[in-house]
């Protein structure tokens, strides 16, 4: 921020989490500023595809935090009926949306605020927050979504599993304000910086997609093309593989396996300690996530791995949740899998890691979507993974073909994680920005817009 000016005095602001503001400012309550009133008491099953958009409490926490416009943001729909008895839940342009509930105490506090004129509902599990003044509804946007706010709601809100926002406390919240006229300064200045970072968070999030799509077209060439651009082709005889490397043996997992089996079909005792119980949950792209792991006894687990005992070297393969993704087992501690998780063994003529990043191919995804159009019941039967057709090369190109992608994939990785750490900063320096401004940290009293050609030059600047 050190290339904004600070006010030329401050104030002690009276409030210890909030130390000094501007010698001018003044503080007050939400209440007096703003009228309160709840979204419709609706769920989702009345919810359609046309009608009269709604917000609910999803859109806000998953969706579209901060702003949305029906004209640009897809919305589910409720029945035109609801009109008729329903008026104070219908919005207002500037209208904030908060969320009555959250998951998580850091989403204690999540809104979104509506920028159109068009009719829309605040839905289930909604607070509407209208300002008293329409002048100010973007500063009041920007100063509910600062650190200072945020932290205010999640020091009221009471919960364990789940997390209550009420009208009471927010109408309880201190805020703190400068003229009208710094409000309207301040909110301007922000939608112009935050509208740079979101454009180049955009561009960061752009090149993530690519570099995922490159991966995965890597992956699919190697495990069905082979690595030799001059390796005579046959027909592989199955309609989506296409042609494959001539010496190659198209064939059912089924053939290449020792055992296909699925985890425990109950729910064991759950403990604070023990055996580890891996469900689809669990189950990453890269990694095993250990945040919600679940134990369970050890002589449970002796029970459950008579039948299906993980190994070092053995895959793992979701059968619900996010079909088909694999995690071969490269560790020795001993754990035991719920039902929604696959174990296969393989014989010697299919590498496990091989086999692995067939199972991230283009091709498997095509043969696990077409099982899916095909059933009404999202998951992946036992019989159906025996049948999924594979391509085989000898096992020393198997080899060839892991080192290689082991390689490509650790390059794309690192660039992928580089691009996640930029939006990590910028999104940091977004959340600084906003909290500066509107406490008055920095003084944009003075700044200006600056013109269409400034913009431009710093558009191509950070290109």
């Amino acid at each position: 921020m050190a290339k904004y000016k600070a006010y030329p005095e401050y104030k002690d602001s009276g409030v210890e989490w909030l130390e000094e503001i501007p010698r001018h400012w003044e503080l007050s309550k939400i209440r007096y500023k703003f009228t309160f009133g709840k979204g419709l008491t609706i769920t989702k099953e009345n919810l359609r595809d046309e009608g009269i958009p709604c917000i609910n409490y999803g859109e806000v926490h998953s969706k579209y935090g901060f702003e949305v416009d029906p004209r640009v943001h897809p919305l589910k729909c409720v029945d035109e009926k609801y009109l008729k008895d329903n008026a104070n839940s219908l919005l207002l342009n500037g209208d904030i949306v908060f969320a009555d509930t959250s998951e998580d105490l850091d989403g204690s506090g999540n809104f979104t605020q509506l920028i159109s004129d068009a009719r829309v509902f605040a839905g289930y599990h909604t607070i509407i927050s209208r300002p008293l003044k329409r002048d100010n509804a973007r500063f009041y946007a920007y100063l509910l979504d600062c650190q200072e706010l945020r932290t205010q709601v999640r020091t009221a809100v009471k919960g364990v599993k789940v997390f209550s926002v009420t009208q009471a406390i927010l109408r309880n919240l201190s805020i703190w304000l400068p003229s009208e006229y710094e409000q309207q300064s301040i909110a301007a200045f922000l939608d112009h910086e935050t509208a740079k970072i979101d454009n180049l968070i955009e561009k960061q999030q752009q090149l993530i997609e690519l570099l995922k799509e490159k991966r995965q077209a890597v992956i699919s060439h190697a495990v069905t093309k082979g690595l030799n651009l001059d390796v005579p082709m046959k027909d592989s005889g199955v309609e989506w593989l296409g042609e494959v490397p001539k010496h190659w043996a198209p064939s059912r997992l089924k053939y290449h396996t020792r055992q296909i089996v699925d985890g425990a079909h109950f729910t064991p005792t759950y403990t604070e300690r023990g055996i580890p119980f891996l469900r689809v949950t669990d189950i990453q792209d890269e990694s095993i996530n250990f945040d919600n792991i679940k134990f369970i006894p050890e002589h449970e687990h002796k029970e459950l791995i008579k039948r299906c005992k993980p190994e070092n070297g053995d895959l793992l393969l979701s059968k619900n949740g996010t079909i088909g993704v694999p995690k071969l087992i490269n560790w020795n501690w001993e754990f035991s899998i719920f039902v929604s998780l696959c174990l296969i063994k393989f014989k010697e003529t299919l590498t496990p890691a091989y086999s692995e990043y067939f199972f991230k191919s283009h091709e498997i995804k095509e043969q696990v979507s077409g099982l899916i159009k095909q059933s009404t019941v999202i998951n992946l039967h036992l019989d159906k993974i025996q049948n999924f057709w594979f391509c085989i090369p000898p096992l020393e190109e198997q080899w060839k073909i892991v080192n290689y992608l082991n390689e490509q994939t650790k390059k794309l990785n690192g660039l992928v994680e580089s691009a996640e750490a930029a939006i990590k900063l910028m999104q940091e320096r977004r959340t600084a920005l906003i909290s500066a401004a509107v406490t008055g940290k920095i003084d944009v009293r003075d700044w200006v817009a600056p013109g269409t050609s400034d913009i431009e030059a710093t558009e191509e600047a950070t290109a």
